[in-house]
């Protein structure tokens, strides 16, 4: 069984930082693709950023690019994502996910986490 814990979300000032955690058991995530997706209220879920099997291919969305960065610790089967000069319109439930393939829709990722709320007040 494949579980995915996420950790790390709370609330912070625009302009602050954060790191989000992704714990995974059942699963070995360097032979599979890990993303971070999240979900704002009234809004759809929406892609935020994925790291490759090897980790060395990254995709961000445009909204986080050169603010957020994906990592993984192979060690400890985590996947990392670090929000930095954090934005209100950031706010929203993140989620981690795993799947096969290097993308950016949710449908292609076959496990979720169960989301971290983050709160950016301005």
């Amino acid at each position: 069984q494949v579980q995915l814990v996420e950790s790390g979300g709370g609330l912070v000032q625009a302009g602050g930082s954060l790191r989000l955690s992704c714990a995974a058991s059942g699963r070995t995530i360097i032979n599979y693709v890990m993303g971070w997706f999240r979900q704002a209220p009234g809004k759809e879920r929406e892609f935020v950023a994925t790291i490759s099997w090897s980790g060395g291919g990254t995709s961000y969305a445009d909204s986080v690019k050169g603010r957020f960065t994906i990592s993984r610790d192979s060690a400890k089967n985590t996947v990392y994502l670090q929000m930095n000069s954090l934005k209100p319109e950031d706010t929203a439930v993140y989620y981690c996910a795993t799947g096969h393939f290097f993308a950016v829709l949710g449908g292609t990722y076959d496990y979720w986490g169960q989301g971290t709320q983050v709160t950016v007040s301005s």
